[in-house]
């Protein structure tokens, strides 16, 4: 068996940031953490039902992604996992945290849950419950792009796409098929696994004939990328050149991000199976620990200044929460709704 690596010497330069820049990926990071933590808490008091997956740990990934995308223009396809992807594109937190409870006011008006979160306004194309279920649709929603701007003459169609996904989906049909397919088309989209590691139980290098997912790009000639997915900076250098490539029409990019989800894979998962070293080891690598020590060595930012946005964003989660809470469920008459389109 292939011995998987856990923390290799990458290659990656990371992206240089300004204090603005600096600042606003720790506020979206802390949102995304912040938000997590609050939902634990609200499952664990029987506020909310379902099953719900957390995204603790993997911060640096969405940010860096997401946050290097232009918001409301390019879009995004998720998975289950889905909560912190949203907050990235900017879709309010309330609007999030009333989906979770299952109301009215929900992003996805109360139809979607945890699992399937969506936001026409802000490119966000949905979570999806089914591993590789989203790929398809994020290589259409490339395939419209470019289509518009080759074919229609629509010199604004420059939108790209993330699709983010798992380490086990990649064992699965769906993300052949669709690299295969983005690069004989040169879709302008980004392949972002996020390979925390473990699919839900079954750890990767278990699973997988070729642990080194960054690797099976090369099988369709596009350029894939190996980057430490606790390091925002990182993520964000490598996430920048993949949009700069789509943007310019020379197709898609496959990144491989080395993450880890610091709870189970979801609040219904005791978390047995992970060693108490493995957790401990991934645990000291935290995201908005690095981030935010590296702000403050190159006095980009102060301490207070961080403590001042974690200030902000507390407050920006418990208003999600009391403006959900008193949300109005969906009305029963409004079954049939949203089920086809009506506009």
């Amino acid at each position: 068996m292939v011995q998987e690596r856990a923390f290799p010497a990458f290659q990656t330069v990371p992206a240089q940031v300004t204090r603005e820049e600096g600042l606003m990926l720790y506020e979206d990071m802390v949102l995304g953490r912040f938000f997590e933590d609050k939902c634990a808490e609200m499952y664990y008091r029987g506020k909310m039902f379902g099953f719900v997956h957390l995204y603790n740990g993997q911060e640096a990934v969405s940010t860096g992604v997401i946050r290097a995308m232009r918001q409301s223009e390019d879009y995004v396809c998720s998975t289950y996992r889905d909560h912190v992807h949203a907050l990235s594109c900017g879709v309010p937190a309330r609007e999030v945290m009333a989906e979770l409870f299952g109301k009215a006011t929900g992003c996805s008006k109360g139809r979607g849950g945890s699992m399937h979160l969506f936001s026409a306004e802000h490119r966000l194309l949905g979570g999806f419950a089914f591993i590789g279920e989203g790929i398809p649709v994020a290589t259409g929603a490339a395939f419209q792009s470019k289509y518009r701007r080759e074919v229609m003459g629509d010199e604004s169609a420059d939108q790209v796409t993330a699709c983010f996904f798992g380490d086990g989906t990649t064992n699965n049909g769906q993300f052949f098929e669709c690299l295969n397919m983005a690069a004989l088309w040169k879709l302008p989209i980004i392949f972002v696994v996020e390979n925390n590691k473990w699919a839900i139980g079954m750890a990767h290098d278990r699973a997988s004939s070729q642990t080194e997912i960054y690797k099976k790009a090369s099988v369709f000639g596009m350029p894939g990328y190996e980057v430490d997915g606790m390091d925002v900076l990182a993520v964000r250098g490598v996430a920048q050149e993949a949009v700069r490539r789509a943007r310019a029409g020379e197709g898609p990019t496959l990144i491989e991000c080395l993450t880890y989800r610091f709870r189970g894979h979801s609040l219904a998962d005791p978390d047995e199976l992970r060693s108490k070293e493995e957790k401990e080891a991934w645990l000291a690598r935290d995201p908005l620990k690095k981030l935010s020590a590296y702000l403050i060595e190159q006095s980009l930012v102060t301490q207070s200044e961080l403590k001042d946005i974690e200030k902000k964003v507390q407050a920006v989660v418990e208003d999600a929460v009391k403006f959900g809470l008193e949300s109005p469920e969906p009305d029963p008459s409004e079954l049939y709704k949203y089920i086809f389109a009506e506009d």
